[in-house]
Parts: C-alpha cells; structure tokens; sequence
C-alpha cells in the first residue's frame, strides 16, 4: 500500500532536482528520503528519475506520476491547513519585505486590514530576495524573479516610468526623437544610483544605445529625488503612482510623455507558506484596487 509521505517526497524530489535539498525542505534525513523515492518506484514498477551526478532528472512517468499526484496533495495540504487554522491561533507576525516607496504608497494604508502583526523590511529587489531565500521574510513585492521551486510568484501590478522636471522648466515641442535625446543630455539628472538604474532601460529601449549622462546627484529614494524635481534641481525618471498629488499641486510635470518604460511587479512567497491563512490574506488584500 502506498503511503501518502512517499507522494509528499516524490514532489519534493521534483521540484528540487535534489533528494539532499529536498530533505532539507522537509526536515528530514536523506536516506529516509531515498526510501521514500525507492519503496514509491517499487511500487509503481519502473524508476521515477534519471540519478546524475548533478540532479535528479524526471523520467516521462515521473513527469506523468508528478502531473496527476502534484495537485491532490496540495489540496489535500490546504484542506488540512484551513481546518488547523480554525483551532489554532492565527501567526502572530508577518514580515514584508518592499520597496520603501511602493510601501508608503500603496502598503502602508492597508496595514490595518491584514489582521496580523507585521515586520516590515526595505531594500532593493536583490536584498528583498536574498532576505526570502534567507526565511528572513515571509513575503516581498518584488520586480525580479528569481528561478527556485521553492519561491512561488503572483503577478501584482504594472509600474509605469516616466520623465519628470520641475514644472516651470521650458521644453522644445514638435521635435523629432534625435533632437529630444540631445535636449534631454543637455539637462541636469537626478539618478538613483551611479549605475543610472531604469535611466538605461529607457535609452536602450527608445534609443537604442546607452545614455551618455553624469548625474548630478545621486538619491536612493524616489520620494526624495520628486523634492529634489520640485526645487528645480534636475530631472529624471518617477513612477507614475508617486506623481499624483505633485502634478496636481503644478509642482512637476511629464517630459515626453511617449518615452517612457514598465515594470511589473510580483507578490513573492516561499511555496512551503502558500496554504497559510495569513499569507493569502495578504496577498488578496494586496491585489485589491485601491
């Protein structure tokens, strides 16, 4: 008779590529595991994987065995964790890992609405991910993907970019692209960092080359560097979502409103916390239009 824990293995065991990271993820030791894989291929008669030196490749019944087995045991998982979770107290912190800009803007006032206590963390996509992979938080908005079975992603929202100047600044108007690209070096730029981060996707995307510019000023922070816009001390590249409230005051405006670039942003969490009350919670209330 199969045991249910062999299933559980085998999953992990495929999503891993690795009977020793899979043993890790389910806390346990690699020869318990290895059993588990063996008395499953005993069972069902042939092998379950290819063993090479570096992975575990899925045979094409692994890959059926996985494509039938895989959804049953996860909603088996969150069946069990739903009825836990109406006899146990709720997790009493959650930590979320952000932006700091995207936090003040469109976390932070919904706060109240996660019915659990938060850590907050701040930083780039790089160390929000770092701090994921680290079990240092429990879920991030993040602009990056990071390829690992064991992170899963939700698509959140799209981010658009743009040209912002002080709002008394005089633009040339009806000029050809070239022209607007030589207009725009002439100008003062305000970067997030040295490396002219989102700067160089727009040149590259609208330009087709790499922006010949030294900034001015280097400011870690897009609310600090939209002050900066606002005091006539250059220009540079805001998301639009921080934008509302400076344009409407006439203390900025857009540059060439056709130049411009995206991101999308993803709700990241690792796939072991999926089925928690908490996490979901979060993650729909952050999905949620304003």
């Amino acid at each position: 008779m199969i045991d249910l824990e062999w299933y559980r293995s085998f999953i992990y065991i495929y999503k891993y590529n690795s009977v020793s990271e899979a043993a890790k993820a389910r806390i346990m030791t690699q020869p318990a595991l290895s059993q588990h894989l063996a008395s499953l291929e005993s069972e069902v008669g042939e092998p379950l994987f290819t063993r090479t030196s570096r992975k575990m490749v899925p045979t094409e019944r692994g890959k059926e065995l996985y494509s039938q087995v895989a959804p049953l045991i996860e909603s088996l998982e969150a069946t069990s964790l739903s009825f836990h979770s109406t006899s146990s107290p709720a997790l009493s912190i959650i930590r979320i890992g952000s932006a700091i800009e995207y936090y003040y803007e469109n976390i932070l006032s919904k706060l109240n609405k996660f019915n659990t206590c938060t850590v907050s963390h701040f930083g780039t996509a790089d160390q929000l991910l770092e701090l994921l992979k680290e079990d240092k938080v429990d879920i991030i908005i993040t602009s990056q993907k990071y390829q690992s079975p064991e992170i899963e992603y939700l698509f959140l929202c799209e981010e658009e970019f743009v040209i912002v100047a002080p709002y008394h600044l005089q633009i040339p108007e009806n000029i050809d692209l070239k022209s607007k690209e030589e207009w725009l070096l002439s100008q003062k730029w305000i970067s997030y960092g040295l490396d002219l981060p989102i700067i160089r996707r727009l040149w590259r995307e609208h330009f087709k080359k790499r922006p010949i510019i030294k900034p001015v000023h280097i400011i870690p922070n897009l609310h600090l560097i939209l002050k900066a816009i606002e005091s006539g001390m250059g220009i540079s590249l805001i998301p639009t979502f921080i934008l509302v409230n400076s344009m409407q005051e006439a203390k900025s405006k857009v540059l060439f409103k056709e130049l411009k670039v995206s991101n999308k942003l993803y709700i990241a969490y690792k796939t072991k916390n999926k089925h928690l009350p908490e996490i979901n919670k979060i993650v729909d209330t952050l999905s949620m239009k304003k």
